[in-house]
């Protein structure tokens, strides 16, 4: 049963309570504070997190915004895991009574569960993640065919909310602070195979370099852990083989 499922709490038929570890402090250090919050049957880890901030200890700083899987904002570490907080149900996150939570993992700490997203966000524009206008406001809209290969390979990635659990779930990122990261790549590949952007060039410049895509292990966490089941380690791959053709390309033209 994956993380939305509502699985009978072994947890919460056992005891009224559960135990639970929440990361205090800052980017300077911190520690791991255990609080009890009642155990209910279908809660979820920002269910949690909540109760602990409104009933515990008012102090606890969280990020969270839509509540239902819409917007990303309260991904969290869950038991070591980059998860969505408000789709991760406490039955299936608890491994051996224990539960923990973290801030996201290679991104600054503001306080407490808050990470500080700008890192997460440079990257983006440090991989051309940004729209390269072909026509003006002036021109007629280009005519896109759905059907296309490229559009097909631009659509796979338009679902990323920018929550950066992927971000999270990469060793990668956690071993080269200048690698871009499973997000901005992804956000690359599809804007490379949008017909109505003009920046191929570009993104590829962008991507080739020192933390670009050829950094990427392929292990694939950022694929695993997407929630929205999307795959930036097979849009990494296209880059690779994009950057590649473009660079013999280059050496056969010379």
């Amino acid at each position: 049963m994956n993380d939305t499922g509502l699985a009978v709490s072994n947890l919460a038929t056992a005891t009224e309570e559960l135990s639970v570890s929440v990361w205090r402090g800052d980017q300077s250090g911190g520690r791991f504070e255990q609080f009890t919050v009642p155990a209910r049957q279908n809660q979820t880890v920002l269910d949690v997190v909540a109760y602990v901030q409104q009933h515990i200890d008012p102090t606890l700083t969280y990020r969270f915004a839509c509540r239902v899987g819409m917007c990303g904002s309260c991904a969290m570490m869950v038991n070591g895991e980059p998860r969505w907080t408000c789709r991760t149900h406490v039955n299936n996150a608890t491994k051996e009574n224990r539960l923990e939570i973290a801030p996201l993992r290679n991104l600054p700490v503001i306080k407490d569960l808050a990470a500080d997203m700008d890192p997460f966000f440079d990257k983006w524009v440090g991989a051309e993640g940004v729209h390269h206008p072909s026509r003006s406001r002036h021109d007629p809209i280009a005519p896109i065919d759905p059907t296309s290969a490229h559009r097909i390979e631009a659509s796979e990635g338009i679902e990323c909310i920018n929550c950066a659990v992927c971000y999270a779930a990469c060793d990668t990122v956690a071993a080269n602070d200048d690698y871009l990261g499973p997000a901005a790549l992804q956000r690359a590949w599809t804007l490379y195979n949008d017909a109505k952007d003009d920046g191929r060039a570009a993104i590829l410049e962008a991507v080739s370099g020192k933390g670009g895509c050829h950094n990427c292990h392929s292990q694939g966490g950022c694929s695993h852990y997407c929630p929205n089941e999307l795959n930036p380690m097979k849009a990494i791959a296209g880059l690779k083989r994009a950057t590649t053709a473009s660079f013999f390309g280059r050496k056969g033209n010379s």
